[in-house]
């Protein structure tokens, strides 16, 4: 008897291989068979005649093969299979590329449906590739045919055969985690049904009734998780800072912190004085200035015999900030130590028994900070740059090497406080939104690749004048399948090189490479050494080049608004003019106004929320953990009525309920959620 943990491999039909291909999409169990949702519908439940096919739109046709396919090689790697079909209405001719079985597999007399795009006149219809079934089966056409996202090994059908095979495996095993007052009270249809439905609807409204159902239920579940998340938390103590004078350090800096800054740091001083470990975010564009935040949150957490750590994702932030850091905090008598894993051992030994008997109060570094040989005397403040790029499971390794120390979250990401309202439930939230004054405005511009080689030959100019520029690369792929970023790269930085810029030094770095060897990349990059870089977002968050004045964005219209504005914030830092180009040839209304929405302003949180109520969160974070369970039906960008609904109905069962002693299918579909985030989220 299977149950929702079954492994996918012993699923009718999908067996080893496929399982293995699966496993690539997330897909290793019953559970997150069913769990792994369309992205998209196609309506096909009409069956045209073939008269009435209209060009360039795609239908069904019910048709006769009329004669023998016939197969011919043009040149080596290109097949074709024509034949022709008819029903009482005309002629349809159909080719198909490198399908040579189809010579065999499609048998004169006999009907088919074929489903593609139709082109042609009244006279001659063509079809080229079309989906086929034999008449009568109805598994990809003659109905609304749910569309995933695949990988190599895996096609539609494939995923709608294994989907079929598995909700009628699970049809009763599937619990319903709402409680029944709950369901009944916000009209939701049974979680059968919704599993059901959401996958192969009949109409409609089947498919809206399943989708509200599971938004629903996800929301309420989270709303459930982060609620237990903070009211834990609550229970926390530590001893209160009391000495949170800061004019020393006030006076040190050599110059004026903003409104916003300052009140950021009233904010974490509040928390200091609280006597509960604080569990604050700072959120501000780039440039906002939140590491001076930070260093203001080190400076008081020393003043109080504690010491501070900072954590970066890579060992050339982590020396960026050490260099910006140790000179100011040396003037407050501050002592800080650098621990990356490129330490010699001898200067490891030094650096971890300076920290042990708390003679180093700062220590700035990357994830070196929780190896198991690194002591603390008293750590009070955790502070992790970046956030979404440290698994939640190493902040709380971090925290663990302290008593309850207070945990400071610094991101460059700007999240639309209508967001921020669910994701961060279990934060407290800090909005530095006000730029340092002098900070360097960026010129920012969209236009169609017929501009590519103006671009080049500005470059070109600007490399002559000793500046350099990033070339981003899009990672997506028509078909769904998973790109190969390291091909992309690596193809478009030799083109590059050899036809474009001969005379210059072009790098490459992108997400498949080894730490070593994109850290090596980037800090020849940051010394001057290459002048144009081309790389996948992983530049998104990553090292400060004053010196870089250009990023182009080739099909920008394949990011998130906000992935772009933090591209273009890799630019602009240092005293030179800086641009920043949007490459797409996407002619849509709603690819113009997004693009356009960049070259009207830089704030950060104006084009986040923007990029929300255009792309829904699923893109706003692109590849991005944010340290939730990942939302797989809810939008938060359409269903925020439905969001409150959902927290509502949650705040009222906790209020009934807090334990959930009465709801032990609410309380495991909750535990389970958050099975993987350890004690924190964020």
């Amino acid at each position: 008897m299977a149950d929702l943990g079954t492994d996918v491999r012993y699923i009718k039909g999908v067996g080893e291989q496929k399982a293995k291909a699966l496993g690539k999409l997330g897909i290793r169990t019953l559970q997150d068979l069913i769990s792994y949702f369309p992205r998209a519908y196609d309506d096909r439940r009409e069956i045209m005649k073939i008269r009435d096919l209209r060009d360039g739109e795609s239908a069904c046709v019910e048709a006769m093969v009329a004669a023998a396919p016939t197969l011919s090689r043009i040149r080596k790697g290109l097949e074709l299979v024509k034949l022709r079909a008819v029903d009482e209405s005309g002629t349809l001719d159909i080719t198909f590329f490198n399908q040579a079985y189809r010579k065999t597999s499609l048998i004169p007399g006999e009907t088919y449906t074929f489903y593609g795009k139709a082109e042609g006149n009244l006279l001659r219809k063509t079809m080229t590739n079309p989906v086929v079934e034999k008449e009568g089966r109805r598994e990809l056409t003659g109905r609304i045919v749910p569309i995933y996202p695949l990988t190599a090994g895996i096609s539609q059908l494939t995923l709608i055969r294994a989907m079929g095979q598995g909700l009628a495996a699970c049809r009763n095993l599937l619990t319903d985690p709402l409680p029944d007052a709950v369901r009944r009270e916000h009209g939701l249809c049974h979680s059968g049904y919704a599993y059901e439905k959401i996958h192969f609807p009949d109409n409609e409204k089947e498919l809206a009734d399943a989708r509200r159902r599971l938004v629903f239920e996800e929301l309420f579940l989270l709303a459930i998780g982060l609620k237990k998340l903070r009211r834990r938390r609550d229970g926390l103590r530590c001893r209160p800072f009391e000495d949170t004078d800061l004019s020393a350090f006030y006076a040190a800096l050599p110059f004026s912190l903003t409104g916003a800054q300052r009140r950021a740091i009233g904010e974490i001083l509040g928390d200091f004085a609280s006597g509960r470990p604080m569990n604050r975010l700072v959120q501000g564009d780039v440039g906002s200035g939140k590491t001076m935040v930070a260093a203001a949150a080190m400076a008081c957490a020393v003043r109080n015999g504690r010491q501070a750590a900072l954590m970066a994702p890579t060992e050339i932030l982590a020396e960026q900030h050490y260099q910006g850091l140790a000179p100011l905090m040396e003037k407050l008598g501050v002592s800080c130590v650098l621990l990356t894993g490129s330490l010699t051992a001898r200067q490891r030994r030094e650096a971890l028994g300076w920290l042990e008997r708390g003679e180093a109060q700062v220590a700035i570094g990357t994830h070196a900070l929780i190896s198991a040989d690194v002591a603390y005397h008293h750590l009070g403040l955790v502070v992790t740059d970046e956030q979404h790029r440290f698994g939640v499971d190493q902040r709380a390794a971090l925290s663990a090497k302290g008593e309850n120390p207070h945990l400071l979250v610094m991101s460059a990401t700007p999240i639309p406080r209508t967001l921020a309202l669910i994701i961060y439930g279990d934060l407290d939230v800090s909005v530095i939104d006000e730029l340092p004054p002098g900070r360097q405005k960026i010129d920012t511009f969209a236009v169609t690749s017929a501009y590519r080689r103006r671009v080049w030959e500005f470059i070109r100019r600007e490399a002559a004048e000793g500046r350099q520029a990033y070339v981003i690369c899009s990672m997506v792929e028509e078909n769904d399948a998973i790109p190969d970023e390291r091909k992309a790269v690596t193809e478009y930085a030799k083109t590059l090189r050899e036809q474009v810029f001969p005379e210059l030094k072009v790098g490459y770095v992108h997400g498949r490479m080894k730490a070593k060897e994109k850290e090596t990349v980037m800090a020849a990059f940051a010394a001057g050494e290459v002048h144009v870089l081309v790389s996948t977002t992983v530049v998104e968050v990553g090292v400060d080049v004053p010196n870089a004045t250009v990023m182009v964005v080739e099909d920008a219209d394949r990011f998130g608004l906000s992935q772009l504005h933090q591209l273009r914030g890799r630019v602009g830092r240092g005293q030179h003019k800086s641009y920043c180009i949007l490459i797409s040839d996407n002619r849509s209304e709603e690819t113009r106004a997004r693009l356009k929405v960049m070259t009207k302003t830089a704030d950060g949180f104006q084009i986040a929320e923007e990029d929300l109520r255009l792309r829904g969160p699923g893109d706003f974070f692109g590849q991005r953990q944010h340290g939730l369970p990942a939302l797989k039906v809810a939008d938060l960008s359409c269903d925020m009525a439905l969001l409150q609904e959902a927290r509502e109905a949650a705040e009222a069962l906790m209020a009934e309920d807090p334990a959930l002693r009465n709801y032990p299918l609410t309380a495991l579909r909750v535990a389970q959620l958050f099975a993987d985030k350890g004690d924190t989220l964020n």
